[in-house]
């Protein structure tokens, strides 16, 4: 499966958050919110942006011919999309056992391409964890899920410069 396929099968974000520029923009903005909060609501802001560190990808292109570092990160985005799949399984049943492994995979596997957000999500999914705090855990795996989103598309912009 070359990049293109594994972006088109595994993304669910793929409109561009802001033009790029000739020059490479390690911070990819999220979209705002749908709708605004009641009063009686509160609302956690995240930061809008993508952190986002290139210094991986660019020694990975630069030390291995351009059709296998596409392979090597293909493998490492499907590996972490696969871990997302086992810990929404596990958060659908309840299993919160079943999700600590993958969550420090995840983790592992994003500080390995740069991909700076998704490891501290995936950090706060584990410390969720911990405290047994299941209400956290469902709005800390959105965020996991929303920042793997996103940086799907941060590492395709990349590969285009």
């Amino acid at each position: 499966m070359n990049f293109e396929e594994f972006f088109t099968l595994m993304s669910t974000f793929w409109e561009p958050c802001s033009v790029k520029s000739g020059l490479m923009e390690t911070v990819t903005p999220f979209p705002p919110s749908v709708c605004a909060a009641s009063s009686d609501v509160v609302v956690l802001n995240c930061p809008h942006q993508m952190h986002f560190d290139p210094a991986p990808l660019r020694r990975l292109f630069a030390e291995k011919d351009q059709r296998v570092a596409e392979e090597v990160v293909c493998r490492m985005l499907e590996d972490i999309a696969l871990r997302l799949d086992m810990m929404q399984r596990g958060l659908a049943a309840c299993d919160f056992g079943r999700m600590r492994r993958p969550a420090r995979r995840i983790g592992h596997i994003a500080d390995q391409i740069g991909l700076t957000e998704v490891a501290i999500a995936a950090a706060h999914v584990c410390r969720c964890l911990t405290q047994n705090d299941g209400v956290a855990l469902e709005a800390t795996m959105a965020r996991l899920e929303r920042g793997f989103d996103v940086a799907v598309s941060e590492i395709w912009n990349f590969r285009e410069l």
